[in-house]
C-alpha cells in the first residue's frame, strides 16, 4: 500500500497536468474535437482545422481551393508555391511543392511544373 504523502503528490500532479491542458483550448470551438495540450492552429487571429483548411496569406482556405500562377497556370496554395522564375515580356513561373514540416520557400522547394506564357 502506498503512503498517504505519495497519493497526495500523485493527485496534485494529475491536477496540475489537467489544469495546464485546459488552458490551451479555452478559445477553441466546442465541436473542434480533442486538441489535448496542443494549441489550436491559427491563421492571423482565427482558429482553423488543418485537416480541412490551410492558412495562405492570412486567409483560411479549404484544401481544394486553387489560385492563379502567372497567366496560364493554377496551383493549390495549401500544397504548392507559385514562384516567379523570370520577369519581363516573357514572364516565367514555376509551381513548386511545399515540403511538409518546414517553412517552404521558392529557392529550396522541389519543382512540380513550369508555367510558361
Amino acid at each position: 500500500m502506498m503512503p498517504r504523502c505519495c497519493i497526495l503528490v500523485l493527485v496534485w500532479g494529475i491536477t496540475v497536468f489537467l489544469s495546464q491542458c485546459s488552458q490551451g483550448t479555452t478559445d477553441a470551438p466546442v465541436d473542434s474535437g480533442p486538441w489535448l495540450c496542443q494549441p489550436a492552429p491559427r491563421c492571423g487571429n482565427k482558429i482553423y482545422n488543418p485537416s480541412e483548411q490551410c492558412c495562405y496569406d492570412d486567409a483560411i482556405l479549404s484544401l481544394e481551393q486553387t489560385r492563379r500562377c502567372g497567366s496560364n497556370c493554377t496551383f493549390w496554395p495549401c500544397f504548392e508555391l507559385c514562384c516567379p522564375e523570370s520577369f519581363g515580356p516573357q514572364q516565367k513561373f514555376l509551381v513548386k511543392l511545399k515540403v511538409l514540416g518546414t517553412k517552404s520557400q521558392c529557392h529550396s522547394s522541389p519543382i512540380s511544373r513550369s508555367c510558361i506564357r
